[in-house]
């Protein structure tokens, strides 16, 4: 029988493994985390200024970058924290909020990221109906939608996991309060446990998953259907972004969460929970502003009317 103890407080180990590189790892999460904001604080200024980017595909844009602000929120102060700070101790509450929030804006953004993918399928494979299908109420209730979609999944899992009961050992092999490794100190056999936790991930990645792939396949057809290569690199054009953005966050997602425990390596899933959760914000607004003519369009017009006239 294990003994059961009134956990109050865990200690996040973070990369304390590797004590000489704590002031690298300080300056490299911390410019990370302000080009972070200061990257998707650019989009969603630029898609607010700018008319030329008042579209359905730049409303989920400007959603998803303050939803990547959010994100890295969650998780980077605490780790440049922990990294400076003697103490390395996080409160039970805390841990919870900490993990309902990242689950709250993980979930969100699997939402986000599927309506995006629907609404390159309406306006590639149905343009004459676009204006009507993604009108603004419409395109206002499906962001909600992934907002409100995140917000259960959030409680459901954050709920189901601290009304479980905790061993003697406190100690999080992790940067922040993920469901892996906090479930690694739940007392007994946490097999049913992690299996309800496996399904419901798999429901809340897989489905809006699911429905990317279904999309993209639609589109993709469309696209090998017109005759015109002009045409065709276009179409391409307008899904690279989403494409590549999907992939970075989906491929890491479904390997951290839609596996078995006892296939859990510590190490490993700490670098790619940092892939996704620190690594991916920073990238979007990159990929979107590279690969995207509007948005870099849009950054010119706004930089010229900042600058004083001669």
């Amino acid at each position: 029988m294990e003994n059961v103890t009134l956990v109050n407080t865990f200690i996040l180990l973070g990369f304390s493994n590797a004590p000489h590189w704590q002031t690298l790892f300080f300056i490299i999460f911390l410019c990370i985390y302000i080009a972070t904001v200061l990257g998707n604080l650019l989009i969603i200024v630029l898609i607010s200024v700018d008319s030329s980017l008042s579209t359905p595909m730049y409303f989920f844009l400007r959603n998803l970058s303050f939803l990547e602000i959010c994100y890295t929120s969650v998780t980077i102060p605490k780790l440049l924290d922990n990294i400076l700070a003697l103490d390395k101790t996080i409160s039970l509450r805390a841990c919870a909020t900490q993990m309902y929030f990242f689950l709250f804006f993980g979930a969100t953004e699997c939402c986000l990221l599927a309506f995006m993918a629907y609404d390159r399928y309406v306006a590639i494979c149905n343009p004459l109906s676009y204006p009507v299908i993604m009108r603004k109420s419409v395109c206002v209730q499906l962001a909600a939608l992934s907002w409100t979609c995140g917000s259960l999944v959030a409680v459901g899992h954050t709920t189901f996991i601290f009304t479980l009961p905790f061993c003697d050992s406190n100690v999080i092999n992790h940067f922040f309060c993920e469901i892996q490794p906090v479930l690694k100190l739940v007392c007994g056999d946490t097999y049913w446990n992690e299996i309800q936790i496996i399904g419901a991930a798999a429901f809340v990645i897989l489905m809006p998953f699911m429905l990317i792939l279904l999309s993209y396949f639609h589109i993709i057809t469309t696209i090998l259907r017109m005759k015109s290569a002009k045409s065709q690199q276009k179409a391409f054009s307008t899904c690279s972004s989403h494409l590549i953005v999907v992939s970075l966050f989906y491929g890491t997602a479904i390997f951290i969460y839609i596996r078995p425990k006892s296939s859990y390596s510590l190490n490993v899933d700490k670098l790619l929970s940092l892939f996704y959760s620190v690594i991916t914000p920073i990238l979007n607004p990159i990929i979107y502003s590279l690969r995207n003519k509007d948005v870099k369009g849009a950054l010119k017009r706004t930089v010229l009317k900042l600058m004083p006239s001669k």
